[in-house]
């Protein structure tokens, strides 16, 4: 499994929009965040993670359909938008993925979730997440990922 990342994004937002500020001063996402790859992304206010989260689609499409969901179908969007400002997100990509599969990537958002709750409590704003068996893999890249955060 081989992961690449983490590509850091700084955004400030409303409850209604966000922008961006890549780490090479430009207001748009770039690499990894841009492909159609399995990505994990982890967003974190004050280096704390307040959500995880995964997708195959850019980056930026992803985040606007948080932006913009309207409860259809039940979902609200983004909970950490509304009463916070600014936060900070990172992308790591499963760069060899099989056929975009996205289960393995999927079991390390499990297992990051995991590594944070097993240190108090669940992201502020986790509203699901889905479980499968892991391997020593998944467990060791959810690891590499943590060490970017404080607890």
């Amino acid at each position: 499994m081989r992961i690449e990342g983490p590509e850091v994004y700084e955004l400030a937002f409303t409850p209604t929009e966000f922008t961006v500020l890549c780490a090479r001063g430009t207001n748009r996402f770039s690499g990894l965040a841009t492909n159609d790859l399995p990505k994990l992304y982890i967003a974190s206010i004050g280096k704390k993670p307040v959500y995880v989260g995964l997708t195959k689609q850019s980056i930026r499409n992803r985040l606007r359909l948080g932006w913009n969901a309207a409860g259809e179908g039940g979902y609200h969007g983004y909970a950490w938008r509304h009463g916070n400002d600014k936060a900070t997100l990172s992308v790591w990509c499963h760069m060899d993925a099989v056929d975009r599969n996205e289960r393995d990537i999927e079991t390390v958002e499990a297992e990051v979730v995991f590594l944070i709750r097993s240190d108090g409590q669940w992201p502020a704003f986790q509203t699901e997440i889905h479980f499968h068996p892991s391997t020593d893999v998944h467990r060791k890249v959810a690891a590499d990922i943590m060490k970017h955060y404080q607890l």
